[in-house]
């Protein structure tokens, strides 16, 4: 399978930034996407646990520690080649976690992979954390969720390395624009 003329952007960022509120704009605009972090959960409903903070992280880690660090990536290319493979020339990715994921997806999909670094103040972002429907997180709680994902998951070599930043606002608005002013310059849409 050839991946001429596919682009995909891929939205990286700490936990709270907006990088689903992306992908959801652009899942919008007609744009299929691939959600990362929807491996883990649909994992831990098959694995019959509840979704809660904790044990999502706990079970994210186990995850990748039993089945590999590029699980999720893996899981992820198979659903990619399936759009691909239905013709789909334009993806998101919502939210590359690891370094390892990183490194898998360019190298499966060489050039294809334009990423969209979302960032923001920490203290606004875990502002938002705390508003977040269905797993709102005290500040204590977002901050242990930053140290695990910078630690075992190594969430920073994605952000280090994007090909595009974006500051994330709280106005979406805002923040869609620069989005857009970034899918022009790549070429995403034309």
């Amino acid at each position: 399978m050839t991946n001429d003329n596919v682009k995909m952007i891929a939205f990286v960022g700490m936990t709270g930034v907006g990088k689903s509120a992306a992908a959801d704009y652009l899942r919008k605009k007609g744009v299929p996407d691939v959600y990362l972090g929807g491996v883990v959960l649909k994992e831990m409903e098959r694995a019959g646990y509840d979704r809660t903070a904790e044990l999502e992280r706990k079970f994210r880690e186990d995850l990748r520690r039993r089945e590999g660090k590029d699980f999720v990536a893996q899981r992820a290319v198979e659903q990619l080649r399936g759009l691909i493979g239905a013709g789909q020339k334009r993806i998101v990715i919502d939210g590359i976690y690891s370094w390892t994921e990183y490194r898998t997806l360019k190298r499966e999909f060489p050039g294809s992979i334009v990423t969209v670094a979302l960032v923001m103040p920490k203290k606004k972002r875990h502002g938002r954390l705390k508003r977040r429907d269905g797993e709102a997180l005290v500040l204590e709680e977002a901050k242990m969720r930053d140290w695990s994902e910078i630690e075992e998951l190594e969430k920073g070599g994605p952000i280090a390395d994007a090909d595009h930043f974006v500051v994330s606002s709280d106005d979406e608005e805002e923040t869609f624009r620069a989005i857009d002013e970034v899918l022009t310059e790549v070429g995403f849409f034309g």
